[in-house]
C-alpha cells in the first residue's frame, strides 16, 4: 500500500531544500504566534529593478552629514538580530539557524551600516545564481536602512545580478523604484537569473 509522502518542515530548512525553494519562488515566514514556519509564493511580487531604480532625495542630501561606513558580509547575527528586535517578529531562532546553515555555504550576505564604529543599520538577504531574495532590514537611527539598501543595489548592478526580489511593496522600498510584478513576470525572471552565475 502507498503511503503519501509527508514533509518533515525541518527538512526544508536544510540548505539544499531552502535553496530549492527560493530558486522557485518561494520564501519562508515563522507564525508570530507559534512559530510555526511556513512557505509562501504570492502571486503578486515586488523588484527592486536594477535599469530603473532610485535613490530616495533626502538620502542623498542627508549622507555626506551622517558619517556612515558600510560592509559587506561582517556581522551576519548582528544583523539578523537587529532585523528581530521589534514586537512581533517573523524571524524566530529556528529560522535564524537556517539561515546560519546558509550563511556558512556561501547564500546569505548582510550589508552593515556603522556610524562611529557602531551598527546602525543593515539588511540580509539570500543569494542563489543571479537572485538575491532580500529578507529583511533594520535602522537605529534615521537613513541606516536606506543607506544600506542603496549600497546593495548599487553592489548587485555592479556584479550583474538579474534579479532584487524585495517580497511585499512598501512606502519605504517605493522610494527606491520598487514595484509589483505578475508571477509570470517573475517566473521570466528567474529563470534569467537562476542561468547565470552571480558571486556576490
Amino acid at each position: 500500500m502507498n503511503e503519501k509522502h509527508k514533509f518533515d518542515p525541518k527538512e526544508l530548512l536544510e540548505p539544499a531544500s531552502m535553496l530549492r525553494l527560493y530558486a522557485g519562488g518561494a520564501f519562508p515566514m515563522a507564525d508570530e504566534s507559534t512559530g510555526e514556519i511556513n512557505w509562501y509564493m504570492p502571486t503578486i511580487r515586488t523588484i527592486i529593478p536594477f535599469d530603473g531604480y532610485n535613490v530616495p532625495r533626502s538620502l542623498k542630501k542627508e549622507i555626506p552629514k551622517l558619517n556612515f561606513e558600510v560592509k559587506f558580509d561582517s556581522d551576519f547575527l548582528s544583523v539578523v538580530r537587529g532585523c528581530a528586535e521589534r514586537d512581533k517578529t517573523w524571524i524566530s531562532g529556528e529560522l535564524i539557524e537556517a539561515y546560519l546553515r546558509l550563511e556558512r555555504i556561501g547564500h546569505v550576505h548582510t550589508v552593515e551600516v556603522l556610524q562611529n564604529d557602531n551598527l546602525v543599520g543593515g539588511l540580509y538577504g539570500i543569494t542563489y545564481k543571479g537572485s538575491f531574495f532580500g529578507e529583511s532590514m533594520f535602522s537605529r537611527v534615521t537613513q541606516a536602512s536606506k543607506f544600506a539598501l542603496m549600497n546593495l543595489i548599487e553592489h548587485l548592478n555592479e556584479k550583474e545580478f538579474v534579479l532584487l526580489d524585495v517580497q511585499y511593496i512598501t512606502e519605504h522600498l517605493k522610494m527606491f523604484g520598487a514595484k509589483e510584478i505578475t508571477f509570470d513576470e517573475y517566473s521570466r525572471l528567474l529563470i534569467e537569473a537562476n542561468a547565470k552565475d552571480c558571486e556576490f
